[in-house]
């Protein structure tokens, strides 16, 4: 038989949405379940910090956790190594502390706030004294996959037609399109968040887990057994059906 394995997708902040998907998860399977973590812990919600301490304390704790690098995740892990909010997949003019991204929720969860005109180093003084040394830690062992059986986990998806060893990390945590509107089989079930949808969706050969927690909407985990997903309610599992 087949050990379940289970999912939460992009987090962003919101820390009683993921303890509440803990709940729901040790409901289904024990406290010792498998659980891969899809990233994009921090950014847009109310509690990156309570999502850091959450997770990094489980880490420390040896919990059955796989935890992945999610696109906001790096940012923030680069801005605390050097002040640099600058990635070349954002948009012209945007950066990681542009209103669109939430950086700024990112770091008044630490109680650091600046003014707009600011100079990245100087808010970077007060970032790198805020933050734990355990949150950077945590941020700087982030796994860019996970492979589990007939399941790949990644954050953003795969670049199709790449091996899984040849992919790249900035494919792996920022892909859209080529992966998104790719129908092809692909050599595993892909497992990712990233693209928020409505909901959890199946589309056959990948599975969004991208709710769109960031945005207010549920963060609903989601448990495997082989190829086989179903979604976990208050009201028990609820298979995912892949979409015609």
């Amino acid at each position: 038989m087949t050990s379940p394995i289970y999912a939460i997708g992009d987090i962003h902040g919101q820390l009683e949405m993921l303890q509440h998907a803990l709940h729901l998860i040790e409901r289904d399977g024990g406290r010792d379940a498998q659980i891969v973590f899809i990233g994009d812990y921090v950014d847009r919600g109310p509690d990156s910090r309570g999502v850091l301490d959450h997770l990094a304390n489980a880490k420390q704790a040896g919990r059955n956790w796989t935890f992945l690098l999610g696109n906001h995740d790096r940012m923030f892990a680069r801005f605390l190594h050097d002040g640099s909010p600058a990635e070349a997949k954002l948009r012209v003019g945007e950066h990681w502390l542009h209103e669109r991204l939430g950086g700024t929720e990112t770091l008044a969860s630490y109680g650091v706030d600046f003014e707009p005109d600011e100079r990245f180093y100087r808010i970077l003084d007060r970032v790198q004294a805020a933050v734990p040394q355990d949150h950077i830690d945590f941020l700087a062992k982030l796994a860019t996959h996970h492979l589990s059986g007939e399941l790949l986990f990644a954050h953003a998806g795969i670049r199709p037609g790449i091996p899984v060893a040849d992919q790249s990390e900035e494919d792996l945590i920022w892909i859209r399109q080529e992966f998104l509107e790719d129908p092809r089989p692909h050599p595993y079930l892909i497992v990712h968040g990233h693209t928020p949808a409505q909901r959890a969706e199946h589309r056959g050969n990948r599975i969004n887990l991208d709710g769109g927690a960031g945005m207010g909407r549920p963060l609903v985990p989601a448990v495997f057994e082989g190829r086989d997903c179903w979604l976990l309610t208050d009201d028990g599992r609820v298979p995912l059906i892949p979409l015609e």
